[in-house]
């Protein structure tokens, strides 16, 4: 057998110790993969897109706009971060559950979870309202962009609390296998978003041309939308529903019982100490970069804004691979657990491939797309496709971290998750960015080496991690 296709054979993916079986069938394993997969997958890839397409039409208002609206993404993900630790617990909880054939305790989690972040969303969303201007002069917005950012930064934060109690039925129905749904749900809501964007960003028909403040009005009515389609997913009074693995029961609302709020609170706890250390973390390197220059945050931004094109990739698969880790621990087989996520991680690694290709050779196009008539265009797309270099070797050990750690997640190892973040996305990346920023004159170039470092220390660490097998022991 050639190196390649022992590579990625499943036979080979396991030691002998490991084994529950004789023969693991490749088409199989990958058909039955890539059915979980593609779904979401393709959402994630589809939102990046749409994203994408959101951050162009923004800077169609110019550099100042871009900024602005940059310098408002790590304090939003900082409010984010509760309920992306939630998600967490509920994707591994549903999952194992699944796999256990125990539908009524999934659907117990699922109702206790959310009832959870409707009381949360409460608190964050007026917090996040009223503290808005001093937030943001603290995240690095100068006068420029104050004015923008806050308009921007308000309104989008009121879309939290619609989009809080979707992320929480999403990571419920990816937990069950249900990624079609939430790919469904989210890419209605984004064309939505992106609709609205395009009429309210420069004034389209009739509509006001109300610039960044029309691209957050936007972005809320796709949260909205979003919503309403994940409610309508689980909800009992649809009787298509009730025959679902998930249905959500309005009696059992705001019921809580202990052992669930401790297992979820168990689970969610590490991940939410592992987001509170990314969340710092990023924060205090968009600040760094932010202190830069207008110009030098804008380049970032964009820059940004590409890379989460080779981030979704990783988090698609990651995701497919989180629930069938779950999935096949609740069926007493880590054999299959670790033969998914190496199966992920093997595809995620031709894709990575062909992201790097992209970058190296048409990354002056994709900057392209971002420039106006400015006259500090040019400045900007010279340090972009400096960055884009740099991001094209970033993407192989992006991907595979994020299946790693999508792995992990999945079978409820975030304690282990939450350390790596410490280490690295909390402690490396800041130092080695502000040496690289500031000490060595780097400039914005150097925040992204930086990254670079932190992606492949993050690699090594999660890929440690899968190996020993540790999380495969997780009582959920």
């Amino acid at each position: 057998m050639n190196p390649i296709k022992r590579l990625y054979a499943p036979d080979h993916m396991l030691k002998p110790s490991q084994k529950q079986q004789e023969h693991y069938s490749a088409s199989e394993i990958y058909k039955s993969f890539i059915k979980v997969a593609w779904p979401a997958t393709a959402e994630s890839v589809l939102l990046g897109l749409v994203n994408f397409i959101d951050s162009v039409m923004v800077s169609s208002q110019g550099h100042v706009a871009v900024a602005a609206v940059g310098i408002t993404n790590q304090p939003r993900f900082i409010f984010y971060a509760v309920f992306f630790a939630l998600n967490v617990g509920v994707t591994a909880i549903v999952s194992r559950r699944k796999g256990e054939n125990r539908r009524e305790d999934a659907n117990k989690c699922l109702a206790q979870a959310l009832s959870l972040c409707l009381i949360l969303g409460i608190f964050l969303v007026g917090a996040a309202y009223i503290f808005s201007e001093p937030l943001l002069r603290f995240a690095g917005a100068k006068e420029d962009t104050l004015p923008q950012a806050i308009s921007y930064f308000r309104i989008t934060m009121v879309g939290l609390y619609f989009t809080s109690i979707s992320m929480i039925i999403n990571a419920a129905q990816r937990g069950a296998g249900n990624t079609r749904i939430s790919m469904t749900t989210n890419m209605t809501a984004n064309i939505v978003n992106c609709i609205f964007n395009a009429l309210l960003i420069n004034g389209l028909f009739f509509f006001p041309k109300l610039g960044v403040t029309g691209a957050a009005i936007a972005t809320l009515l796709g949260n909205i939308t979003s919503c309403i389609l994940s409610i309508r997913s689980v909800a009992s009074i649809i009787p298509s529903n009730r025959e679902r693995f998930l249905v959500l029961r309005m009696k059992s609302m705001f019921k809580f019982d202990s052992d669930n709020i401790k297992l979820i609170c168990k689970i969610s706890s590490s991940a939410a100490v592992e987001q509170v250390f990314m969340r710092l973390g990023f924060f205090v390197v968009s600040k760094m970069v932010a202190e830069l220059s207008t110009i030098d945050f804008s380049t970032h931004t964009i820059c940004m804004n590409i890379t989460n094109l080779s981030f979704c990739f990783g988090d698609g698969l990651g995701v497919a691979a989180s629930a069938l880790v779950g999935q096949n621990l609740g069926k007493k087989r880590p054999d299959l657990s670790i033969v998914y996520g190496k199966s992920a991680q093997r595809i995620g690694f031709v894709l990575a491939m062909g992201l790097f290709v992209l970058f190296t050779a048409g990354g002056g196009m994709m900057m392209n797309l971002f420039m106006t008539e400015e006259a500090e265009a040019a400045q900007i797309l010279e340090i972009g496709k400096k960055i884009l270099v740099i991001l094209a070797f970033i993407s192989p050990a992006q991907i595979s971290q994020v299946i790693f750690s999508g792995c992990v997640r999945g079978a409820g190892d975030t304690r282990y998750a939450a350390i790596v973040s410490l280490v690295t996305i909390a402690v490396e990346r800041p130092l080695f960015t502000y040496l690289l920023c500031y000490v060595f004159n780097f400039g914005v170039i150097g925040a992204w080496i930086a990254m670079l470092i932190d992606q492949y220390l993050r690699l090594i660490l999660m890929a440690a991690r899968f190996s020993g097998g540790k999380w495969a022991k997780v009582k959920v």
